[in-house]
């Protein structure tokens, strides 16, 4: 599957929905994933950068990571709603 701009743009509506179901602001998000909130704004939008027709968001295997980390899923989870992939039988991460 090619990472594209209809995968970036549904990956980045995932996000904003289980950051809101978490109950967590943009900013709140940032700070648990060790990111910036700007960098959650961009990803959500499914743009990596401020530029309307700029780039296609593409987050690092480390961002990946903080942002299922901060939102108590495991990383394939976040995936899961661009690639129609089967989510882990644990989704929750272990204490």
């Amino acid at each position: 599957m090619a990472w594209e701009k209809d995968e970036a743009r549904a990956f980045g509506e995932h996000i904003r929905v289980l950051r809101r179901a978490a109950g967590l602001s943009q900013e709140a998000l940032a700070y648990r994933a060790g990111i910036t909130k700007n960098q959650v704004q961009l990803i959500e939008a499914g743009r990596g950068s401020a530029r309307e027709k700029g780039p296609i968001s593409n987050p690092r295997m480390k961002t990946l990571f903080g942002l299922a980390e901060a939102l108590g899923i495991a990383p394939v989870d976040l995936l899961a709603a661009t690639s129609g992939s089967a989510t882990s039988e644990s989704s929750p991460l272990p204490e």
